[in-house]
């Protein structure tokens, strides 16, 4: 390869080397690029709140007409025509700033429109190419009147374009939509508002310059971030907006779901600010790997378009969900800090503000805007009542004027002599000259006098403006008003003063107790009473309080209520003979009650339970107690409490053909039990009588049966309850007249008027049978009071008085489809009807019926029961 021969030096050049001192030249250049990015990049300026490069979006998108009224253009052309005439850095530092003001999740009122893929918390938008962009309509108010010398314009990196030094800005941006940037030495970091509260800050400190930072901060308490979530701890923001500096903790917005029967749920529906779902389903996955998070089962994101953020966190049972949550507050970003720090710059100084210093330099900023404007419009007013007026001057004699046009030889000698014979200024009489004729007519006229007198009541209007401190400040404040009429929202952000004093919508009961920090992580064993309704419902309670009367409530009567605990077991019997093992740490704990626990919290118990086709279930057992029961067919059997301890579902009586079980009950050989038959028999006989056997037999009679008759009730009272009663209720008949079908009849009988008879026998009549009535519909015994209800829940009213053991029953205004035990003076341990059944149709479903006034020889639906 040829070696390059160096030419020689001119003749006339003259060697000078300057020693330059190598740390002095690394401080300056160090400087000045420190300087250049201070303020030509990452700060932004306390004004318009905008970096150049954001201002430069803006005004350029202004110049190219993209209004919200006009269609989307691609990014790319925007990107290109700001980056080749006002901004010379990369296409992807604009097209990243263009794309920040398009979101709707990092700027809480976005000044782009943008048309495609912008991002996402978790994921990054697509190429400029593929994007299109337009000004929001908050955007015009950043830029409206730059034509009217508000601003002063700057040249451009080439000196060839002017842009402008700063926006007009007719809201406070930088408090609005925050901002965040790096430079040299320094950062900003400050969280959007609300426009709402920043304009109402503003309009009241133009109205009291010298207001405390205790009057704004009633108006701006803290942030509105555009995510939502709550802000825990006001002290950081108070510190913030006095100094400049401060942070505070937020925190997503959760609720505890019951997903299904057995399960619990966290819901997600507001993350902290720049916090995404993604992001938060890493870190919970890396906890739950590294045993850090205990609870969790499975995370879902059920994120759409139309319903917004929906993160589904499932939880293992028997995990208190509060105690969860708090985990997660702990190890991922459901709870993050955010820290403030207001540096901007104010006359091209970075400076460190608090709210007062914010919202006066924007606000003098925009009086200066507005007096500029104020002034220009004056001018322009001025400028043409001149023009105005001179032509006035000359329509008066405008024959003489024309003639003197045409008699001239050119038009400076035309303007000369306009200007000596009518005394008129060198604009008036070069606007004459080049006015055309038909300008000149009586029409023309008039509509120059309108003209002149509307001039004059605007320049004086002007004029008024700029002569009033008071009156400029009023038109600032005014138009600030406007501008939050047209696009402030709502807050979308919680302010929490403390820890304490926030709490989980939907919150679950923690046994009964207030929830407090350091919560147990699993749900604690202790005592509780397990409810059956006679709708289907099934739950739990959050203690084992006494279960007394109260206002009736939806599913109030009751198959069985057992004494359990939260984390113990209990049997589930079906008609098939079946008993199937249950958790209660499945079931729903209901809140806290000194009444009738409300069911409607609960669950249907098909959701616990599979039934084969015509299989119900009867009722729930105690696994440790012997357990009675009777079938269809009039058999009875005791079963020894010695389950299979491997399996979660076994028989427990061996049924014969076409036999099912009608009733359960917990049974010593102190306790009664009852038979009521389809036919109105009742039975009453010593459990003592009836052995226990293993759970494979297949028991013993029970009650003798005539043809035709079957067992509709089988119960268990404890020997010597004087409130045991009986309830008994006929189906629908004909009736005797013309009116329709009768509801039947109920009646109430105390349990002393039947004898104690023997096993095997056939027992005495309980309902004596009105004209129609051929059989009972439902039959319960046990301990009172007794509550009726429909098959969907809602209360019933049975009979006041208590009628004879063989007398008829009151007829019925509304249809009874279940009878069960009422809980006034259930204490201790065990419970009236722990283990019992009441008559009803308990199980998946349930026919709606509407909750009619009852008739008048009954109690209302609300009232008192036996």
């Amino acid at each position: 390869m040829a070696r390059r021969q160096k030419s020689a030096p001119p003749e006339d050049y003259t060697e000078k080397i300057i020693d330059i001192d190598v740390e002095t030249e690394m401080e300056e250049s160090f400087l000045e690029y420190a300087y250049s990015v201070i303020y030509s990049r990452a700060l932004p300026d306390a004004r318009d709140g905008l970096k150049p490069v954001q201002r430069r979006i803006l005004y350029m998108m202004t110049d190219m007409g993209l209004r919200p009224d006009r269609g989307h253009v691609k990014s790319a052309r925007v990107v290109g025509e700001v980056m080749g005439k006002l901004h010379p850095h990369g296409d992807t530092a604009i097209y990243d700033a263009m794309v920040r003001m398009a979101q709707d999740f990092s700027l809480r009122l976005p000044l782009i429109d943008g048309h495609g893929n912008f991002g996402s918390l978790d994921d990054g938008p697509a190429a400029a190419r593929y994007t299109e962009a337009r000004l929001a309509a908050p955007a015009l108010s950043m830029t409206d009147h730059l034509d009217e010398d508000v601003v002063d314009f700057v040249p451009n990196y080439d000196n060839q374009l002017t842009q402008p030094e700063v926006l007009p800005a007719a809201f406070p941006n930088l408090l609005v939509n925050g901002a965040s940037g790096i430079a040299v030495g320094m950062a900003t970091n400050m969280a959007p508002h609300n426009l709402g509260e920043i304009v109402a800050a503003a309009r009241h400190l133009i109205e009291h310059p010298d207001a405390p930072l205790e009057d704004l901060m009633r108006i701006v308490p803290g942030p509105d971030l555009p995510s939502g979530g709550k802000i825990v701890g006001l002290g950081g923001v108070r510190d913030a907006y006095a100094t400049g500096r401060g942070s505070f903790r937020t925190r997503a917005t959760v609720a505890v779901e019951q997903l299904s029967a057995r399960r619990t749920g966290l819901v997600v529906t507001e993350l902290p600010y720049t916090v995404g779902p993604e992001k938060v389903i890493e870190k919970i996955k890396d906890a739950v790997t590294a045993k850090k998070l205990q609870g969790v089962s499975d995370i879902v994101d059920l994120s759409d378009r139309t319903h917004g953020l929906r993160l589904v966190i499932e939880l293992k049972n028997g995990f208190n969900p509060h105690a969860v949550l708090d985990q997660l507050y702990r190890f991922t970003p459901m709870e993050d800090s955010f820290g403030i720090n207001n540096v901007a710059l104010v006359d091209g100084q970075p400076r460190t503000l608090g709210l007062v210093e914010l919202l006066q330099v924007y606000l003098t900023h925009r009086i200066l805007v507005v007096r500029r404007r104020t002034s220009y419009r004056l001018r322009r007013r001025r400028n043409r009542l001149h023009l105005v007026e001179g032509l006035l001057i000359a329509i008066v004699d405008i024959d003489e004027v024309i003639q003197i046009i045409r008699s001239s030889d050119e038009s400076s000698a035309a303007r000369a002599r306009l200007r000596s014979i009518y005394d008129l200024s060198e604009v008036q009489a070069d606007y004459i000259l080049e006015l055309r004729l038909r300008q000149l007519t009586k029409y023309s006229r008039i509509e120059l006098e309108k003209e002149q007198e509307q001039l004059l009541r605007e320049i004086s209007e002007l004029e008024a403006v700029l002569g009033s401190e008071e009156r400029l400040r009023a038109v600032v404040s005014d138009e600030l008003a406007e501008l939050s009429a047209k696009f402030a929202t709502p807050r979308r952000t919680v302010l929490l003063e403390s820890e304490a004093a926030a709490p989980v919508r939907n919150q679950l009961p923690v046994a009964g107790r207030a929830v407090k920090a350091a919560l147990p992580l699993e749900v604690p064993d202790d005592p509780c009473w397990v409810l059956l309704s006679a709708s289907g419902q099934l739950a739990r309670t959050a203690d084992r309080e006494p279960l007394g009367e109260g206002q009736r409530v939806k599913h109030d009567a009751f198959t069985s209520v057992l004494a359990s605990t939260a984390r113990g077991e209990v049997g589930a019997v079906t008609s098939a003979g079946r008993m199937i093992r249950l958790q209660v740490v499945d079931m729903p704990a209901l809140p806290p009650t000194s009444g009738t626990p409300n069911l409607a919290g609960g669950v249907p118990s098909s959701e616990f339970i599979t039934l084969e086709r015509g299989e119900r279930l009867v009722g729930l057992a105690a696994l440790d107690s012997v357990l009675a029961l009777g079938t269809t067919q009039g058999v009875v059997k005791r079963v020894q409490p010695e389950y299979p301890l491997n399996r979660d579902d076994w028989e427990i009586i061996a049924l014969k053909p076409k036999d099912s079980v009608v009733g359960i009950a917990a049974a010593t050989d102190e306790d009664e039990l009852v038979f009521v038959t389809r036919l109105a028999q009742l039975l009453r006989f010593p459990a003592g009588s009836v052995r226990a056997q293993g759970r494979l037999a297949g028991g013993m009679t029970g009650i003798k049966l005539p043809a035709g008759d079957t067992v509709l009730h089988f119960g268990a009272i404890s020997a010597g309850d004087d409130r045991a009663v009986v309830v008994t209720v006929t189906g629908a008949v004909a009736a005797a007249d013309t009116s329709g079908a009768s509801l039947g009849s109920a009646k109430v009988t105390d349990l002393g008027e039947f004898p104690l008879k023997g096993r095997a026998t056939a027992g005495v009549r309980a309902h004596r049978f009105l004209r129609g009535e051929e059989a009972l519909s439902l039959a319960w015994a046990g301990h009172g009071p007794a509550r009726a209800a429909a098959a969907n829940g809602v209360a019933r009213a049975l009979p006041t008085e208590h009628g004879r053991r063989d007398g008829s029953g009151v007829p019925l205004s509304q249809r009874i489809d279940a009878v069960g035990p009422g809980l006034l003076g259930l204490v201790g341990s065990g419970g009236v009807g722990a283990g019992g059944v009441g008559a009803g149709r308990v199980g998946s479903g349930s026919t709606q019926h509407d909750g009619a006034a009852p008739a008048q020889d009954l109690q209302d639906g609300q009232g008192t029961l036996l």
